[in-house]
């Protein structure tokens, strides 16, 4: 039941977080959206996102994993059904922002069921549950346009109907943490690690950086490769969103393939090599051109496990404040995302106006470095693995 929970969990993270891509269009046709009022619903959700993520550690503390699993998943399900039943801005909007609540919430719950259940194979097992986010994100846009289109006793689903149905699944991971119980939430008060205390460890701070650089270039792919493809090396919408497809594929199956192999070199280890992996691929298709795209998507590999193994090191190196850890990092993650991509934008920017705006040597040259922003950050990543190895080594507590 616990397996369960957090695998299915994962799917349904997977499925919320990415059937907006196709809605978003329609949402903001039926609603009369212009660009700058679609962003600000968009920011207003990250925000909606990071606030769920900062205080759900301090309801497991209360509530218990289980109550709180059970809150995140149903709080999907009733921001489904608000969705659908809107026919006002505000409304929808405020359902929105409720849904990215939920999203929030899962975020950490599930990362913290996962810290709690999986105490041997800890690298191994979370890959592999982050590894159904993959397949479920890889799919979820598919599923999304398809359901859009769907018609039922002569009515269309449209946007609407498609997050009902698809947040409505969410009823399932519900009915199986009902029936179970999750070890952790007996582990008195006065045992955990306080925050202040965890502050003044350099490790988490390093486990930090690395982990929002690792994000910030795993999430970027998604918002800037088509847009790289087409805008400097002229490709199809078709042919460059394969290459996209590519990427979460190979993706997906390192976090399946690959996760046992963290465990053998150990997780300090399997930071660095897999970053640095990634940003070699990066900046290897940059440099050599067109005909070495795909590596673009052999970079997936690389940035796959770093999620996952921060989160497996944070299970292993704080047994008794892993709750407070994960959300502590995962918060300022979420935080750096956000300035990360407003960089990678600026960067195009500025490069563009150096080499000519309006033309179209500025304009590849231009994403190109924005680009190679993105592997920088995998390449940041890695540094900041080797700078944590080394301090783990010197105290004798590499993991």
């Amino acid at each position: 039941m616990q397996l369960a929970t957090i695998f299915i969990g994962f799917i349904i993270f997977g499925f919320s977080e990415n059937i907006k891509g196709p809605a978003i269009p329609r949402i903001q046709f039926d609603f009369q959206l212009n660009e700058s009022q679609l962003g600000t619903l968009l920011a207003l959700n990250a925000l909606g996102y990071l606030l769920a993520c900062s205080f759900t550690a301090w309801l497991t503390r209360i509530w218990g994993i289980k109550i709180v699993s059970i809150a995140a998943f149903g709080t999907m399900v009733v921001s489904g059904v608000l969705i659908y039943v809107s026919r006002s801005y505000p409304v929808f909007s405020s359902s929105y922002f409720l849904m990215y609540i939920g999203n929030g919430m899962l975020e950490i719950a599930l990362a913290i069921l996962g810290a709690r259940i999986f105490v041997k194979n800890t690298g191994m097992m979370m890959n592999l549950t982050h590894g159904f986010y993959g397949l479920s994100s890889t799919v979820a846009p598919l599923i999304s346009t398809g359901l859009m289109s769907v018609t039922l006793y002569g009515h269309t689903l449209d946007w609407r109907g498609m997050y009902l149905i698809m947040l409505s699944l969410a009823v399932v991971p519900i009915l199986f943490a009902l029936r179970s119980s999750f070890p952790g939430d007996s582990l008195a008060h006065e045992d955990r690690i306080p925050l202040t205390r965890l502050m003044r460890d350099p490790a988490l701070w390093y486990l930090v950086l690395i982990l929002t650089f690792g994000v910030v270039s795993e999430l970027a792919v998604g918002g800037w490769l088509v847009n790289f493809l087409e805008k400097a090396y002229e490709w199809d919408t078709v042919t460059a969103s394969g290459m996209l497809s590519a990427f979460f594929l190979c993706f997906a199956l390192a976090r399946l393939i690959l996760g046992p192999l963290t465990d053998r070199m150990g997780f300090t280890l399997s930071l660095l090599i897999f970053s640095a992996f990634s940003a070699m691929c990066t900046f290897a298709a940059i440099a050599l051109g067109e005909d070495y795209a795909y590596l673009f998507a052999g970079a997936g590999i690389g940035i796959a496990m770093i999620y996952p193994t921060v989160m497996a090191l944070l299970a292993k190196k704080y047994p008794n404040g892993a709750d407070t850890a994960i959300t502590f990092t995962v918060t300022l993650m979420g935080v750096g995302s956000v300035i990360g991509n407003y960089l990678i934008g600026g960067v195009i920017e500025v490069t563009k106006n150096l080499y000519g705006e309006g033309t179209q040597l500025g304009l590849t040259r231009g994403l190109q470095a924005g680009y190679g922003f993105i592997g920088l950050c995998a390449a940041l990543s890695a540094i900041f693995s080797w700078i944590l190895l080394r301090y783990l080594r010197k105290r004798g507590e590499v993991l």
